[in-house]
């Protein structure tokens, strides 16, 4: 009988981190989501990730059936994502000693699910020492990113990221995608056999991200209750656009009405090694433009609180290079607003053309800022674009998506390993 228990690999940042700073950002949401929901199904979670601060309890128990284990590697504090690598050797030996007690303490686990590719650099390994099935979901791949922004990836990062994974890809028992676009992307740039790939796509807790009232809501966390507001959420880092944003913003003012109007408002902060270059390229952008009164940069917020701020915009931008699902897209979308999107990815899942939003090709501001001001002058296209968007995302819940991901973990223990080839 498969035990009722997984181990989730989550070594470079923790489902108990803030999104929208530093590594934190739907990997975390992801991680913890999942979790919740494998827990509430009745299948405990056991969560493993580096421990970064002292005070980092060994384990915490976020709720019954779903612990969180901070591993010590390295310093305890934070490390760059770009230095991990160098740590993974360490935390897996550690990892798999902190799974083998549990084992020997009659709580051993199905299968292994790794999160990012360090985690699944970590998962390879474990999954030959401890003979376990290894499913991997890589939020992010190496040779997507590269190609959609360049300037995100180190020199030497490229070559080493992109072989590993090439590497886990080829050992998987499961490589889990968010959606189509994903699929595609690794069977065709990573040889992945699609026998192999799993459509788990995530969810949306709609008992937080749901329509409401945007005047209360704007006065719930102090935004102007008259303004056409536009809504930014995410790390601030080159990948994601938020100096295009503030660029769009300009672009859709000149349409006049509403839309000449309009304030922006990004939630995040700096985040990676271009963080704080990115953060400097916002600011310029303000000034160019001379909207230092119409731009509001936030930090990030607690994630049930961004339902807030969605309910009180009137539509949410996202401006992204590259993007393996698109969160912010579905909770925007589960609130009742409209999002204007690039078309990368798989946002070009979420958003459905000139149905619940619009998505762009390319990065021209002016491509991205006419639909934006169409919304904002458009009252009965916003509100038709905001209940199709609330009822499509209904579709998305987590419970749907720790059932599709326990389903192949029960496959795959009734099944000989996949071999390294």
């Amino acid at each position: 009988m498969t035990p009722r228990r997984l181990g989730i690999l989550s070594m470079h940042t923790s489902p108990l981190a803030q999104p929208g700073t530093g590594d934190g950002g739907g990997m975390n949401v992801y991680v913890r989501e999942l979790a919740t929901a494998l827990a509430r199904s009745g299948v405990e979670c056991e969560v493993f990730t580096r421990a970064e601060r002292p005070s980092d309890p060994a384990v915490v128990t976020v709720e019954p059936g779903f612990r969180v284990h901070h591993v010590p590697t390295g310093p305890l504090a934070e490390v760059a994502k770009e230095e991990l690598p160098g740590l993974v050797d360490e935390w897996t030996e550690a990892v798999g000693w902190r799974l083998e007690r549990l084992e020997a303490e009659g709580r051993p686990v199905a299968a292994l699910h790794a999160n990012y590719w360090l985690s699944g650099v970590a998962g390879h390994r474990l999954k030959h020492r401890l003979e376990l099935p290894l499913l991997v979901t890589f939020h992010t791949l190496d040779r997507v990113k590269a190609d959609a922004s360049p300037e995100a990836i180190s020199f030497a990062e490229p070559a080493r990221r992109a072989t590993a994974e090439a590497e886990i890809v080829g050992c998987s028992d499961a490589v889990l995608a968010s959606c189509s676009v994903e699929a595609d992307q690794l069977i065709e740039l990573y040889g992945a056999p699609p026998e192999r790939i799993a459509l788990v796509a995530p969810g949306v807790e709609h008992a937080f991200f749901a329509p409401g009232d945007q005047v209360q809501a704007r006065r719930a966390v102090g935004l102007p209750i008259e303004v056409p507001l536009v809504l930014f959420v995410g790390r601030i880092q080159p990948l994601k656009g938020p100096s295009l944003a503030v660029d769009t913003l300009a672009a859709a003012r000149r349409f006049g009405g509403r839309a000449g109007r309009a304030s922006l408002v990004l939630v995040g902060g700096p985040s990676g090694p271009h963080g704080a270059d990115e953060l400097d390229a916002v600011q310029r952008s303000i000034e160019r433009h001379g909207l230092q009164r119409q731009v509001r940069i936030l930090a990030p917020q607690r994630h049930e609180t961004l339902s807030t701020y969605f309910r009180a915009c009137d539509l949410c931008l996202v401006p992204s290079h590259s993007e393996s699902f698109g969160l912010v897209a579905l909770e925007a979308a589960a609130c009742g607003r409209p999002v204007v999107a690039a078309a990368v990815g798989g946002l070009t899942t979420i958003v459905e053309d000139a149905r619940t939003g619009f998505l762009v090709d390319g990065r021209d501001p002016a491509d991205l800022a006419r639909p934006v001001a169409s919304i904002l002058n458009d009252a009965d296209l916003a509100a038709r674009l905001g209940r199709h968007a609330a009822r499509s995302s209904r579709a998305y819940t987590w419970r749907q998506a720790a059932t599709d991901l326990w389903s192949r973990v029960v496959e795959l223990t009734r099944s000989e390993l996949v071999a390294c080839g």
